[in-house]
């Protein structure tokens, strides 16, 4: 590793602990000729993920895009940025664990509603609005019957005494 103040190559490992995120390592250095000190991170390499868009477009898969969808569809609900970082997480990971070099974008749009449903109904149909692309108030009210459970049938209800 260069040094950033000597540009010297010979600097050694002082310490080294797990980084913020997961797969990354930091490591704090010390350059055997100046003897200054410095940080670095280090991250696995993975291989990218392709997102296979509605019109055939293919981009990098963007987390922070998925994030700022939840972060929005979650506004002013009671969940914590813990847990819509953690959704996000176990999102991606089952992306990677497909082990699909292209992915079409429904896929990850069902991977967040399926979270969604399971943390928040109101979040849920906020995402799935957008997503689903309700449009109009009969697409909202056949979402919001389907997370309604079903009532009884009349045959099970005892009958009327007059």
């Amino acid at each position: 590793m260069k040094c950033p103040f000597c540009g010297k190559l010979n600097t050694r490992v002082v310490d080294s602990r797990p980084g913020k995120i997961e797969f990354e390592v930091r490591r704090r250095r010390e350059c055997q000729e100046c003897t200054q000190r410095f940080t670095t991170f280090e991250r696995v390499e993975q291989v990218p993920v392709i997102i296979i868009k509605k019109d055939n477009r293919r981009e990098e898969f963007n987390r922070s895009k998925v994030l700022t969808g939840i972060k929005k569809a979650c506004e002013k609900r009671a969940i914590s940025i813990n847990q819509i970082e953690e959704m996000v997480e176990t999102i991606e990971r089952q992306l990677r664990e497909l082990n699909d070099k292209e992915i079409p974008s429904h896929v990850v749009g069902e991977k967040i509603i399926e979270r969604l449903k399971e943390i928040d109904d109101v979040a849920y149909v906020r995402f799935a609005s957008v997503y689903r692309e309700f449009k109009d108030v009969d697409d909202f009210i056949q979402e919001l019957k389907s997370l309604i459970p079903k009532e009884k049938t009349p045959s099970n209800n005892p009958p009327v005494q007059d």
